[in-house]
């Protein structure tokens, strides 16, 4: 049987980059070896230097089927097999075959050639991967139909990457060594955005970096490698559910990011049998810490701790392990052993092991408090099983008493005892067994009806039973009890388990998480309290002073729900501080210790949501301050010049003429009343960018949505900002006259693009020409100007949108207060549109409107 042959995969990052190219280039060096090397299937799209490419190797004719009138060239893999080359060059893999071919697809193709034992070197793009479709879409707007199941390119012997940065493929496609000239504008500005190829980018490295983690992993279990391999640094921080956990995680995540894409993998032991005292509530909070620092949250089941770790950390390849110091006794840890942490630190072999001290080193656990796991009511139930019982069984077997030997009585008594366990617990159980025994002695062993045990053996026998019955009694109450503790923490369990479903679906306001604490230990009413010593309470707000009891001081409502509204910390029958200023007053019932550790939790997660509150509402009252005593600011530095230069100009100008000492001409006349009119207009200019900017802010913008056609709008505004025939002339349009109908305020939109137009020719020199073209994208119709000027660098271009903010405010012969910007993104977006500054490929600067198209006067 033939061998299966080898395939190679070019990887492309986005179109155009280069991958084709390169496939041609390998081609060229394997037939320079001496290998035979066909060009089975290329699809140059007519670019000169990829057909450059093709010269000296071999190409197969391609298969001609006809659909539906048309023909289609397909690979001919009939012909391949024929040909039995060592190399098949087959370009685009994800291809979807015409109807008639042998296969729906080109990697099936492939795979035919794969099985023959031919070589094949092979193209993709990221963007039809399988796994990515959806990713890319939402990236690019654009649908992906052609894709390529993820396992055939992870199944390729050599998967090579080729990529480019967005700057130089954009000037690629600038140049015209991509497309033609007359769909470069369109693919600039919509699938070729620096944004775009840059996630596209980032995507195909993630996605090759997995390939070679896989392929990695792979490796290792084929030849049975089970040493780390520190290929990537992995961190593993080991946490016992204590509260030492904290500073386990973020010493961990310190590790883990002083390496290059360290990674940070949270792991907790629960031991199979249920029996470890772990707290749900703390391993849920460190779970919402090791998440929020970019970690991985991971529980297990194992008997052994250390060998769980151990095995968790190789099979992940980790490279270190974080541990807690111990927090034994030293007494208790002198007599039991070395502990968890001295088994893993033994048997690590080469994976580090930081052991990081903590507060509560030496300091044991805190056990919780002792409780039955049987409720009195059972306990008094098993103590009149056995009274009723014993009564019966005695008048029983003494009635057999020539029938029955004194083991069978002993049974008998001992199958009461047991079942008295089963019903009462151990206390029942263990006075039933004193009980019986004493019932035996005097019943059933000679000399009967006395209280004395004339043989040895009875007294062993009796002994025997009361030690048996208190051990199966004991077994069976710590049944009881073991059962009651899951019962509880998988009641705690989904308690958090709903506040962090209520946290996820967005529910962060103070009253919908006062209702889940209400909700969750069933109590009539829950307030949020805070603490108010020097100032009075606001508005709407209930104050209460306490002087005795938990809650001391003066107290504010802040939130409450129930059948009481605003508990006072006097009215409730559970107090939960919460640090020094909050406190979590419940009125209904008075929860057992039990439910109020997990209360904490709560109350720690609603002063959190409390405290966002605080800095939201801080926030949002700050910014309009910051922005008015910035506007302020700004306004009164373009007043000192651009007010005082239009307004020096007409008082000269106005002056001028008045004056009686010179004799002015009609030229001179007309000289002076021009430059005071270009004064006044610019002062008008002004002042109505200044109100038009009010209006924006105010959110009292006038806006009158129609559906339009913009290239009227576009004419006009031309008209308007190019009046002589010199700057008319430094203008091509290119609006399609198919273009669909936008929904715009055609007044405001005019002022835009003449704004945008009037920048492009200050900017851009007098020889090079502006360039404004449109085209539609979907749902929306861009505009876009084009200028060959200097450009604004990325960095700077969300700035330039801001009020008073100038790409001249250091020139000498500076015009404007800089509104013109900040204006015109303010009335595209009053339109529901966007404005967005962009690179002319080549140099300049490209600004482009996004508008929604319009059908029957609504947005599209």
């Amino acid at each position: 049987m033939s061998r299966r042959g080898d395939l190679r995969v070019y990887l492309g990052s986005a179109p155009g980059v280069g991958k084709t190219y390169a496939m041609l280039d390998e081609g060229h060096r394997r037939a320079e070896r001496g290998t035979d090397v066909v060009v089975a299937y290329v699809e140059t799209h007519a670019r000169p230097n990829t057909l450059k490419q093709l010269e000296g190797l071999e190409i197969i004719p391609r298969q001609v089927i006809a659909y539906r009138g048309t023909d289609f060239e397909e690979l001919d893999v009939q012909a391949v097999l024929d040909r039995a080359p060592e190399i098949a060059l087959v370009d685009e893999l994800a291809h979807s075959n015409v109807p008639g071919s042998a296969h729906a697809k080109r990697w099936q193709d492939i795979e035919q050639l794969l099985e023959a034992g031919i070589d094949v070197i092979s193209t993709v793009n990221v963007q039809h991967l399988e796994s990515l479709n959806d990713v890319v879409e939402a990236i690019t707007g654009v649908p992906q139909r052609e894709t390529v199941p993820d396992a055939v390119v992870r199944a390729a012997e050599q998967v090579e990457l080729v990529d480019m940065t967005p700057e130089a493929l954009r000037r690629r496609m600038a140049h015209g060594n991509i497309y033609k000239p007359d769909k470069v504008d369109a693919a600039l500005s919509n699938y070729f955005r620096p944004g775009n190829l840059t996630a596209l980018r980032e995507l195909a490295l993630l996605w090759l970096a997995d390939s070679v983690d896989e392929g990695l992993q792979a490796y290792r279990d084929q030849h049975g490698i089970g040493s780390t391999w520190e290929t990537r640094e992995r961190v593993v921080v080991a946490l016992t559910g204590g509260a030492e956990g904290e500073t386990l995680i973020r010493r961990a995540a310190r590790i883990a990011a002083r390496a290059t894409g360290g990674e940070l993998l949270a792991v907790h032991v629960s031991r199979s049998d249920g029996l470890a005292g772990s707290s749900i509530a703390e391993l849920a909070q460190q779970r919402v810490l090791v998440e929020s620092l970019g970690g991985s949250y991971h529980s297990l089941v194992g008997d052994e701790v250390a060998a769980a770790i151990l095995e968790f950390a190789r099979a992940k390849n980790a490279t270190q392990i974080v541990i807690g110091a111990s927090r034994r006794n030293p007494l208790i840890a002198m007599l039991t052993g070395p502990g968890t942490g001295m088994d893993i630190t033994r048997a690590a072999g080469s994976i580090d092991v930081h052991v990081v001290s903590h507060d509560y080193v030496g300091k044991g656990r805190v056990l919780p408090r002792i409780t039955g796991g049987l409720t009195t009511r059972r306990r008094l139930l098993g103590l009149l099983v056995a009274a009723v019982a014993l009564a019966a069984l005695v008048p029983l077997c003494a009635s057999s008493r020539g029938e029955l030997s004194l083991a069978s009585d002993m049974l008998l008594f001992l199958l009461v005892v047991v079942v008295v366990s089963l019903v009462g617990g151990f206390y029942p159980a263990l006075l039933a067994a004193l009980v019986a025994s004493l019932l035996l002695n005097f019943y059933f062993v000679p000399p009967i009806h006395k209280f004395t045990i004339s043989a040895p053996e009875n007294i062993l026998a009796l002994a025997v039973f009361l030690v048996i019955a208190a051990m199966v009694s004991r077994v069976v109450d710590l049944a009881a009890r073991r059962y009651s503790e899951a019962a509880r923490s998988n009641a705690e369990a989904e308690t958090l388990s709903t506040l962090a479903g209520s946290l996820l679906r967005g529910e962060q306001a103070l009253p919908a998480l006062l209702a889940r604490v209400q909700e969750a230990f069933a109590v009539d009413s829950v307030t949020l309290l805070r603490r108010d010593t020097a100032a009075p309470a606001s508005r709407g707000s209930q104050t209460s002073t306490q002087s005795g009891g938990g809650l001391r001081g003066t107290w504010s409502c802040l939130a409450s729900v129930g059948d009481d509204p605003c508990l006072r910390p006097e009215d409730g029958n559970t107090e939960v501080p919460v640090g020094d200023e909050l406190a979590l007053v419940l009125r209904g019932r008075t929860l057992a210790a039990e439910d109020q550790r997990v209360l904490a939790a709560f109350a720690a997660q609603v002063a959190v949501a409390y405290r966002q509150r605080q800095l939201a509402e801080a926030n949002a009252a700050a910014v309009p301050l910051a922005e008015a005593d910035r506007m302020r600011t700004a306004l009164l530095n373009a007043v000192s010049h651009d007010l005082r230069t239009p307004l020096a100009s007409v008082k000269a100008a106005v002056s001028s003429l008045r004056s009686t000492d010179i004799d002015w001409s009609s030229r001179d006349r007309d000289e002076l009343l021009g430059n005071a009119e270009e004064a006044v207009d610019h002062l008008t200019d002004l002042v109505t960018n200044l109100l038009d900017l009010s209006r924006l802010q105010a959110g009292a913008l006038p806006v009158g949505l129609r559906p339009i056609v913009l290239g009227e709008v576009v004419d006009i505004a031309l008209d308007h900002c190019a009046p002589d025939q010199a700057s008319r002339g430094r203008i091509t349009c290119d609006i399609p006259d198919s273009l669909p109908e936008v929904l715009a305020d055609p007044g405001l939109l005019e002022r835009v693009i003449a704004n945008l137009v009037e920048n492009a020719l200050r900017y851009s020199p007098a020889e090079q020409a502006i360039r404004v073209a449109a085209s539609s994208h979907g749902d929306s119709v861009e505009l876009r100007i084009i200028d060959r000027g200097p450009g604004i660098a990325s960095a700077d271009r969300d700035a330039v949108f801001a009020p008073f903010q100038r790409r001249d405010d250091h020139a000498v012969n500076r015009q404007g207060v800089g509104l013109g910007l900040a204006i015109a993104r303010g009335f595209v977006e009053a339109m529901h549109g966007t404005i967005s500054l962009d690179d002319t490929p080549g140099g300049g600067l490209m600004a482009v409107i996004s508008l929604p198209i319009a059908v029957d006067g609504e947005p599209l």
